[in-house]
């Protein structure tokens, strides 16, 4: 992921750009809104745009726990819920959006600030996309076909520094890393150095990571799973199954979605239900967790309190 985060007399000319990054649950969209007021306050504009994955779809306002309209606080927010949860939002989708939406943020002299969970949308944002050009359908078909053992083995043999890295029931990559080889000649790695349309060298990053106390956290995860079915995410995924979807869709296995599924059809009980989003939710965090604790660039600014500071954390932004 791009290094350009730390703003320095290097990158004072280059339009700024936040970011709030972390899992789910530890408070990143209050901190949002918190940045924008105080750059308000400053006389200066700002725009909230989401980088979180379940967030895009206007399907899911509850269960991605979509920030409502008082708590924007006046602030303005894009690309929540654009996305209808028939089409599928890849990285690439989103990133090509999120460029739209900071250029027009800029334009207008406000300050972007992006906010969100999802680290694939992050880096290709930041660091571009590879140009891996079109899989032969006929190679993507046979390799889908394969049971996943049999693609794994397969890749020990094409391209065994990539199956390295990848735990051996990794459906989807697996697939994807062999596909790419067989169809192109090259291994995804290859093309990955060749990243295209980043925009982490034309912007000057202010970027903080939430990493607060995993007990903490989990527990906010627990009591966030409840409140979302007292406020009516049951009946969000009745409307969402009536419209009887793709089942391999995102929005269908968005965290929550399944374990509702189940209840509704009376496989598990309303505490089964309760344990196991809960459950859900909790892996999910663990999952970004780790993710932004061990991937984006050392100096990034990673918080451990639950108390942020924005004076100091964002200081070269404010002192603007």
């Amino acid at each position: 992921m791009s290094t350009q985060d730390s703003p320095s007399d290097s990158d004072s000319e280059r339009p700024p750009l936040a970011l709030i990054a972390g899992p789910t649950a530890s408070g990143k969209s209050d901190l949002a809104v918190r940045l924008a007021l105080s750059l308000k306050a400053q006389g200066r504009k700002a725009v909230v745009i989401n980088a979180d994955s379940a967030q895009v779809y206007g399907d899911l306002a509850i269960l991605s726990a979509r920030p409502l309209q008082e708590e924007m606080q006046g602030v303005p927010h894009r690309l929540f819920g654009t996305w209808d949860g028939a089409t599928a939002c890849s990285a690439a989708d989103w990133a090509k959006a999120a460029r739209a939406e900071i250029d027009a943020t800029q334009a207008d002299g406000a300050v972007p600030i992006l906010v969100g969970g999802t680290g694939l949308y992050l880096r290709t944002l930041l660091d571009g996309i590879a140009p891996v050009p079109p899989i032969d359908p006929t190679i993507r078909e046979e390799v889908r076909a394969l049971p996943v053992a049999e693609a794994w083995l397969a890749l020990r043999q094409e391209d065994p520094d990539r199956v390295a890295l990848l735990a051996a029931n990794d459906t989807t990559r697996i697939a994807r890393a062999l596909e790419v080889v067989r169809s192109t000649g090259q291994p995804l790695a290859a093309w990955q150095a060749r990243r295209e349309g980043g925009i982490g060298q034309s912007v000057s990053l202010h970027a903080v990571v939430l990493l607060p106390d995993r007990a903490w956290l989990y527990e906010r995860c627990d009591r966030r799973f409840g409140l979302m079915l007292e406020q009516g995410a049951i009946a969000e995924v009745q409307a969402l199954l009536a419209r009887q979807l793709d089942p391999a869709l995102p929005v269908m296995r968005a965290i929550g979605v399944p374990e509702i599924r189940a209840f509704l059809a009376g496989e598990i009980t309303r505490r089964e239900l309760l344990e196991r989003g809960a459950q859900a939710t909790r892996n999910y965090a663990k999952r970004q967790y780790t993710w932004f604790r061990n991937q984006p660039p050392a100096n990034w600014q990673q918080i451990e309190s639950q108390n942020v500071d924005l004076g100091h954390q964002f200081a070269s932004l404010l002192q603007h």
